[in-house]
C-alpha cells in the first residue's frame, strides 16, 4: 500500500529564484525572513573544521559526547539529560510520534510555529485548542512569529518548551526542567549556525533515554558538531541585536508602522495586507515574510536594518528609493569575509577582520573615498596577517568591481596627494577595467604594497602610488588615504557615458 502525501512544510523561495524574478543580482538580496543571525560566529572558520575534515571518513562512536557534555555543563545539568539532533525540528517531529501518535496535540499560543501542526499530521494526531487535556503540548517561548513571551499552561500531557530564541529573552532552561518539561534549544539563532542544523533536547534522564532510543544513530554530521562545539565555547552576546531590535522598532513606528513588543530577534508588525508590502519590497532586494494579520521582519545589523528602513520609507512615505548595497562574500581554506559596499556613500565604514592595523588602513581608504563599507570576517591569525589582509583587499576589490558594473557615468580618473607629518603619498587611479599596479611605499609597514596590489587585481583598476617618509606607519597610512582620495575623484558621477573613446572599459 502506497503512503498518501501529506501537506508539507512550505519553505520560502531561494535567493536565486527571488533575484531572477525581480531582475537583481543575487548579491543584492537581503533576507529578513529567516530570524537568523546577521553574520556567522567568529568561530565558524576553516580552522575549526580541520580536525573534523581530517577524520570525516570515520563515525563518531560516542555520539559527540564532548559536545553533549559541553551542553550539559552550559546548562548545569547531567550528561544523561542531553540529546543531540538535527535542529529542533527533528525533536518536534519525534516527540509528536512518541507522545501523541493518534492522539491530541495543543500549541500555545494557537498562532505559532507551523512545524507543530506538520508534526501532528505526521503522527496522525489531532490538533486541539485546549492544552489541559492534550497528550502533547508545544509551547513556543518566546513565540514565533509574534515575538511575545507566553505563559506556560497547566496540562496533564507532556509539556514541550520550544526555546529557540531563549538567549534573546534571557531564559534559563532549568526552570522548564523543574516543571517536568522537555526543553528544546538550537544553535540556529543566537549562535549563528542555522546552516549547520544542530539542536538539542534537555529533559529528565529517563525521558532523554526514550527520545534517544528512537533517533537515527547520527543525525548530526561531524562538521556540524565541530562548529557547534566551537560556538558553545565562545560566549554569546546578543546585546547588539537587542539594541538594534529596539532601534528598528522605533524607526518603523516613526514610519507609521506599529511593531509589537518582542522578546526575540525579530519584529511582528500587524497590518491588513502584509502580502502587498512583501511584494513591493522585493524589487529593492528586501525579503520579508507575511503572516495572517501581519509582517515579520528579522533584526539584522545596522547596515541591513538601515537598508530595510530606507526601502520601507520609500513605500510608506514616498521618499527616494534606497541606493543598493553591493554584497560579496569570499571564503577560502584560510579566511571567511563578507563585504557590503556603497561606492556613492557618506563615509560610513566598519572594518573588522581581526587585523587591527590593516582594518584601520582599509577604513581610511573607504572613508576618504566617500564609500559606505562594512567589511567583516576572520582568518587564520595563527599563521600571521598575510592571508587575512590579502583576502580582505581582494574581497573589497571584487565588491567594488561588481558595484561599478560597466563604469558608465563615472569620471574614471582621480589623483590625490596626502601628507602625514613627514610622509607624503601620491596616488593616481584609473577605473580602466585593467588590473595594473605600480606601487612604491618606503618605508613599508609590512605588506602595504601587496595589499594594494590585491585590491587592484580584483577591482580591475590601474593604480600608481608613491609614498616616502621616515616613519613606516605614516607612509602606509598616507598611501591608503591618498588612494581613497583619488578613488573619490574617479568615482564621481560625470554624465551617463563611459569615459572612453572606445565606448567601453
Amino acid at each position: 500500500m502506497r503512503p498518501e502525501a501529506l501537506e508539507s512544510y512550505r519553505w520560502p523561495p531561494s535567493t536565486e529564484a527571488i533575484a531572477a524574478r525581480v531582475g537583481l543580482d543575487p548579491a543584492r538580496i537581503v533576507r529578513f525572513d529567516g530570524n537568523v543571525a546577521a553574520v556567522p560566529p567568529p568561530s565558524a572558520r576553516p580552522a575549526t573544521l580541520a580536525r573534523a575534515l581530517a577524520e570525516v571518513n570515520e563515525y563518531d562512536r560516542g555520539r559527540y559526547e564532548p559536545l553533549r557534555r559541553a551542553i550539559a555543563e552550559h546548562h548545569g545539568v547531567g550528561l544523561d539529560q542531553v540529546a543531540l539532533g538535527a535542529g529542533s525540528d527533528e525533536f518536534i517531529v519525534l516527540l509528536a510520534r512518541l507522545y501523541a501518535e493518534g492522539g491530541t496535540v495543543a500549541t500555545v499560543p494557537g498562532f505559532t510555529y507551523s512545524m507543530y501542526r506538520y508534526a501532528a499530521l505526521m503522527a496522525g494526531a489531532t490538533v486541539v485548542e485546549e492544552p489541559a487535556g492534550a497528550d502533547l503540548v508545544f509551547v513556543c517561548r518566546p513565540n514565533n512569529p509574534t515575538g511575545e513571551m507566553v505563559e506556560v499552561p497547566a496540562t496533564s500531557g507532556q509539556l514541550v518548551l520550544d526555546e529557540a530564541y531563549a538567549q534573546y529573552a534571557g531564559l534559563d532552561a532549568r526552570e522548564g526542567l523543574a516543571r517536568g518539561a522537555i526543553v528544546l534549544r538550537t544553535f540556529s539563532k543566537a549562535f549563528g549556525l542555522a546552516g549547520a542544523r544542530v539542536g538539542y533536547a534537555l529533559a529528565a534522564p529517563e525521558t532523554i533515554a526514550a527520545v534517544a532510543s528512537r533517533q537515527a544513530p547520527l543525525s548530526v554530521s561531524s562538521l556540524s558538531a565541530a562548529l557547534a562545539s566551537a560556538a558553545l565555547a565562545t560566549p554569546v552576546d546578543v546585546s547588539a541585536t537587542l539594541a538594534e531590535r529596539e532601534r528598528l522598532a522605533r524607526e518603523m513606528t516613526a514610519l507609521g508602522l506599529a511593531p509589537l513588543p518582542s522578546s526575540t530577534n525579530f519584529l511582528f508588525v500587524p497590518m491588513d495586507d502584509p502580502e502587498s508590502l512583501v511584494e513591493r519590497l522585493l524589487p529593492y532586494g528586501a525579503v520579508t515574510r507575511a503572516y495572517p494579520g501581519g509582517l515579520r521582519v528579522s533584526v539584522r545589523d545596522e547596515v541591513d536594518n538601515d537598508f530595510l528602513l530606507e526601502c520601507l520609507a520609500t513605500e510608506m512615505a514616498g521618499t527616494s528609493p534606497a541606493e543598493p548595497w553591493t554584497r560579496y562574500a569570499r571564503a577560502t581554506a584560510e579566511t571567511r569575509l563578507s563585504v557590503r559596499l556603497r561606492p556613492d556613500g557618506a563615509g560610513r565604514v566598519l572594518v573588522d577582520t581581526g587585523q587591527g592595523f590593516y582594518d584601520h588602513m582599509i577604513t581610511q581608504l573607504a572613508f576618504n573615498a566617500g564609500m559606505d563599507l562594512r567589511l567583516e570576517g576572520v582568518g587564520d591569525a595563527e599563521t600571521g596577517s598575510h592571508h587575512t589582509v590579502e583576502d580582505a583587499l581582494r574581497a573589497l576589490g571584487e565588491a567594488l568591481d561588481r558595484a561599478l558594473g560597466d563604469r558608465r557615468g563615472r569620471a574614471r580618473y582621480g589623483e590625490a596627494r596626502v601628507p602625514m607629518d613627514e610622509a607624503l603619498a601620491h596616488a593616481v587611479v584609473d577605473l580602466s577595467g585593467r588590473a595594473t599596479a605600480a606601487i612604491a611605499v618606503e618605508p613599508d609597514e609590512g605588506m602595504v604594497a601587496h595589499a594594494l596590489e590585491s585590491l587592484v587585481q580584483t577591482a580591475r583598476i590601474t593604480l600608481h602610488v608613491t609614498a616616502t617618509g621616515r616613519n613606516a606607519h605614516h607612509t602606509s597610512e598616507a598611501a591608503f588615504k591618498a588612494v581613497g582620495r583619488a578613488l573619490r575623484e574617479a568615482l564621481a558621477r560625470s554624465g551617463t557615458e563611459v569615459a572612453s573613446t572606445k565606448g567601453t572599459l
